[in-house]
C-alpha cells in the first residue's frame, strides 16, 4: 500500500471526542472553516498536529491564517500535507519569515493516515481543514473526511438551518 517509514515515534495524534469539553483540555480555538460544513458533508474527524516554523506559529497565535481553500493530500510515502493553507507573514519578522502558501506536513499515526487514504481512494472523500486551535501551547489541526454537496443539498440543509433559526426565535419570544 504505503513505503512507510518505521521510526516515526513523534507523531501523536488522536480522534475527537466530544465528552469533554473544550476549555477544560486548554483549547484556544484560532480559526474555523465555516465554508467546509456548507461545501461539504463532514465525516469522521481527527485531530493532527503540524509542522511549523516559528514565524509561522507568531502568526497564527495572531489569528493571521486562511483555511477556507485548505486541503490535506497523502503522498506516495505515506505522509500527510496541508495544502493551500494561507499563513501570512509575521509582522515583526526579519528576512528569515516563512512563504505564505507552502505544503505543510500532519503529524498524525501510521494507523490514521492509511485509514484516511483508504477512504480518499475507494470512497472518493477529499480531507478537509476544519479548525486551527491551540491546545496546550501547541498548534492542531482538526481535519474531516469529506463529501461533497450537491446544490439541492445545500439549499435543503439552508432551508432546515432557517426553520431552526425561526423556531428558536419563537421559543426566546415567549
Amino acid at each position: 500500500m504505503f513505503n512507510m517509514k518505521l521510526g516515526s515515534c513523534w507523531a501523536s495524534a488522536t480522534r475527537i471526542g466530544s465528552n469533554t469539553t473544550m476549555a477544560a483540555q486548554g483549547i484556544k480555538i484560532v480559526v474555523t472553516n465555516r465554508k467546509a460544513s456548507h461545501e461539504y458533508e463532514l465525516g469522521a474527524k481527527f485531530e493532527a498536529g503540524i509542522v511549523l516554523q516559528g514565524t509561522e506559529v507568531k502568526s497564527i497565535r495572531a489569528g493571521k491564517i486562511n483555511i477556507t481553500d485548505g486541503w490535506v493530500d497523502i503522498d506516495a510515502n505515506g505522509e500527510a500535507f496541508l495544502r493551500e493553507v494561507q499563513i501570512s507573514p509575521y509582522s515583526h519578522g526579519n528576512i528569515m519569515n516563512h512563504p505564505e502558501k507552502q505544503p505543510r506536513k500532519l503529524l498524525l499515526s501510521r494507523a490514521e493516515i492509511i485509514k484516511i487514504a483508504h477512504q480518499t481512494e475507494t470512497k472518493g472523500l477529499t480531507v478537509v481543514p476544519v479548525r486551527v486551535y491551540f491546545k496546550n501551547g501547541l498548534v492542531k489541526v482538526e481535519i474531516a473526511l469529506a463529501k461533497g454537496k450537491k446544490a439541492h443539498d445545500k439549499r435543503q440543509s439552508e432551508k432546515t438551518k432557517s426553520a431552526n433559526r425561526e423556531i428558536s426565535r419563537a421559543i426566546r419570544q415567549r
